[in-house]
């Protein structure tokens, strides 16, 4: 465990391997622009189990300090500048936004109630923010209700729509907004008929995940503890409470849950309850989440109760039952879990008995990965994942005796999501491919049929050349086959050629699912290659794959990476001057590591919102809540996987290592932007102006969610032209001829 912490600038033999800038005040020069040399070093040692870990570059976690802002804004400012300069990057912007117009309206996040009142959110062509609208039944008229761009022109700077909840009768609409990309913003509630506020706005949301009651009365909904902001960081998000409206006597504070309001739960700090009226009963259900675990628990109380505080909660699982998704209907709770079943199993409990012991497996665990499952009227829909495609399995759950279990004929091949309701029979279909754009059906069992859903005009997009997707099982280092998706021109000769982006992300269980998208087609036209790879670490093969990639198997995630730059470039795909690797968040770890084991591997690399810092990751504001994911410094055995997975610490001086850019919104909530901080300065100072190392930061984003279709676009074609410009791609050389006389020597 760590036992103290020494002063800054030690003079000691383990001083030789760090940093020495500390009388370096030249800024090195790219593209005939100055960047800001790092700050001096201020390095702190701690000792954790017996081992020093120097920290030259703690100070750059106090980001509102002066000079560190000063600094922050320095970099972002040449490192724009730069950007400009790159001659293509214009012809990409152009492409990327051609391909927005052709593609036209975007409908997203579709939501039905009991009374078939229609809402979704709706980017028109052309326009950078989605709005929230909405009509009665799916051929109703469509009306406007909530246009962030109003905000956006009254206030000066960016608003978006971050989640939204309609009441069950569709009279009311609860939704979240939130400014420059921050996660935590404001409620409100509106009259849908007229738009005006039913209660004033309710501050402190992040994550408001809104349940209404079945009569529409009022609403459970989430909400961090008074004066948050001014708590220290580790502080920030623990006890986030659920509170209950009332909306015939309103009082946003009236809270009902929170961690250590019922200690006799033995809760986590970071863990957090979604409280929610039980259908059929008199009863609450509350889900736990515990931060980043996928590790679900279950408790149920009588609703008066836990609305006068005095809930006796029964629990009907805890995360022994490895249960990762809940849906309610039909009089039953129903339970997908990875218990003794990696690849996950369907069961099913009767409301009220709640016996887990005396549940029905409805779907057993099979070859295919159940990925999801969604309740309606008369069925189960459950989502299979099947190499690389998805299959759609129907539940007759009516049926008195053993359940059939039909799998439907697809109107086309590719990755499936649905949405369905207790309240309907039919059911919301989308369908996507790596190179066909999502298309939506629904579908009714009376029928049998698939109908095309169009609530905004279809639009087919403009295939200039053929485009393919191949899937390859890639050798890592201990022989384990890692599955990976390689995107390309049909036409591309496997020469060596190639500019290459690997991505990978490789986290929580989650999986880079086939879907196209508009900057990998630009990308991929103009001769490129896109490939993902599905890393331990994700859930592309199960609950299993998931654990081969987490805490004390963390590196099997980046040694995945590793291995599938390697085949790429031994088959011909790429070379290492070609190949560029990119990953966002906990994709950081991915990219991060790979570089500083494997530099020679790549030409560039670009981290975005990433996780770099491994040592103290827990002392971000997020961070305790990622501790069932990466592991803690207070266990040993945590602690050196920390240190092993950690970018940050892996960087030796004097190497040469891939250019770098890194991407962070400075008000991410998840990531700190001091992660990117921290490493940009540390990689850059180990190369003395070598590579480019550049911070993109962007003052009006954050972590990512809730950034106009404008900020995306931009982003993508940064991305892409300084990739572009570090392979060597002639028309992205900036011209040097008289602004790079004082380019850095080294350079």
């Amino acid at each position: 465990m760590r036992k103290y912490s020494m002063l800054a600038c030690l003079l000691s033999a383990a001083f030789l391997a760090l940093p020495t800038n500390a009388q370096t005040t030249s800024p090195y020069r790219f593209a005939g622009v100055d960047v800001p040399a790092p700050l001096p070093v201020q390095n702190v040692q701690d000792i954790y189990w017996g081992k020093t870990v120097d920290d030259p570059y703690r100070f750059l976690e106090q980001v509102k300090d002066p000079s560190v802002v000063t600094w922050m804004r320095g970099q972002a400012d040449a490192t724009d500048a730069i950007l400009k300069r790159l001659p293509g990057r214009q012809t990409l912007l152009n492409t990327l936004k051609e391909k927005d117009l052709i593609a036209g309206t975007v409908v997203s996040s579709i939501q039905r109630t009991t009374g078939n009142r229609w809402f979704y959110l709706k980017r028109l062509q052309g326009q950078s923010q989605a709005k929230l609208v909405w009509r009665d039944g799916v051929n109703g008229e469509e009306k406007l209700l909530v246009d962030p761009e109003v905000l956006t022109k009254e206030k000066g700077k960016p608003y978006a729509i971050q989640s939204f909840h309609p009441s069950p009768d569709g009279k009311l609409m609860a939704y979240g907004m939130h400014a420059s990309g921050s996660e935590i913003g404001s409620m409100f509630v509106i009259d849908v008929a007229t738009g005006q506020l039913v209660v004033p706005p309710i501050d402190r949301v992040r994550f408001a995940g809104a349940s209404w009651r079945e009569n529409s009365s009022g609403l459970f909904f989430s909400r961090l503890r008074p004066g948050f902001e001014s708590m220290k960081s580790t502080e920030r998000f623990a006890d986030t409470g659920r509170y209950y409206l009332d909306l015939r006597q309103p009082n946003p504070d009236h809270l009902i849950f929170n961690a250590s309001m019922y200690p006799q739960l033995k809760l986590p700090s970071f863990a957090t309850g979604a409280i929610a009226e039980l259908p059929g009963s008199d009863m609450a259900a509350m889900v736990v989440y515990f931060g980043v675990d996928r590790r679900l628990a279950m408790y149920v109380a009588k609703l008066e109760d836990v609305l006068a505080q005095k809930a006796q909660w029964r629990a009907v699982f805890n995360q022994s039952a490895d249960v990762r998704e809940v849906d309610v209907g039909h009089g039953f709770v129903y339970l997908r879990s990875a218990l003794n079943a990696p690849r996950f199993k369907i069961l099913k409990l009767k409301v009220p008995e709640l016996d887990l012991s005396t549940a029905e497996t409805l779907l057993p665990e099979s070859e295919g990965v159940l990925r999801a499952m969604s309740v309606t009227q008369d069925a189960l829909y459950v989502t299979r994942r099947e190499g690389v495609n998805t299959s759609l399995l129907r539940i007759q759950t009516s049926s008195a005796s053993s359940p059939a279990v039909q799998k439907l004929s697809l109107p086309l091949d590719g990755n499936v999501t649905v949405v369905g309701s207790p309240d309907h029979s039919e059911l919301v279909v989308a369908i996507s491919s790596w190179t066909q754009a999502l298309r939506r059906y629904v579908y009714s069992a009376g029928s049998a049929q698939f109908v095309r859903l169009n609530l905004a005009p279809p639009v087919e997009p403009v295939q200039k050349v053929e485009i393919v997707a191949r899937e390859v099982m890639v050798p890592s280092h201990d022989g384990v086959k890692v599955p990976v998706s390689i995107i390309m021109r049909s036409d591309v000769v496997l020469n060596g050629q190639n500019p290459t982006i690997l991505y990978g992300y490789g986290a929580y269980g989650n999986t880079e699912e086939p879907g196209r998208s508009s900057g990998v087609i630009t990308w991929v036209e103009r001769g490129g290659i896109y490939a993902f790879a599905h890393v331990r670490g994700g859930g592309a093969l199960g609950s299993q794959w998931h654990e081969a990639g987490h805490k004390t198997t963390k590196y099997n995630t980046w040694k995945d990476g590793i291995a599938a730059a390697e085949w790429l470039i031994a088959n011909g795909y790429t070379r290492a001057s070609k190949l560029g690797i990119y990953g966002g968040s906990a994709g950081g770890i991915f990219v991060g590591r790979a570089i500083t084991e494997r530099p020679d591997l790549f030409a560039v690399a670009v981290p975005s919102v990433p996780v770099l810092d491994m040592v103290r990751s827990e002392q971000r504001a997020n961070g305790v809540a990622n501790i069932p994911e990466y592991g803690t410094v207070k266990v040993e055995a945590e602690f050196h996987a920390l240190l092993r997975n950690s970018s940050y610490h892996s960087v030796k001086n004097s190497l040469r290592y891939p250019a770098t850019m890194l991407m962070h919104g400075v008000n991410d909530s998840r990531v700190d932007v001091w992660q990117s901080l921290k490493f940009a300065s540390r990689l850059a100072d180990a190369q003395k102006g070598a590579q480019p190392v550049l911070l993109r930061l962007d003052y009006d984003a954050g972590h990512g969610s809730g950034s106009s279709s404008d900020q995306g676009m931009q982003r993508t074609a940064d991305l892409q032209a300084f990739m572009l410009w570090q392979m060597g791609e002639a028309e992205f050389q900036p011209d040097c001829s008289t602004l790079c006389a004082k380019e850095t020597q080294t350079n």
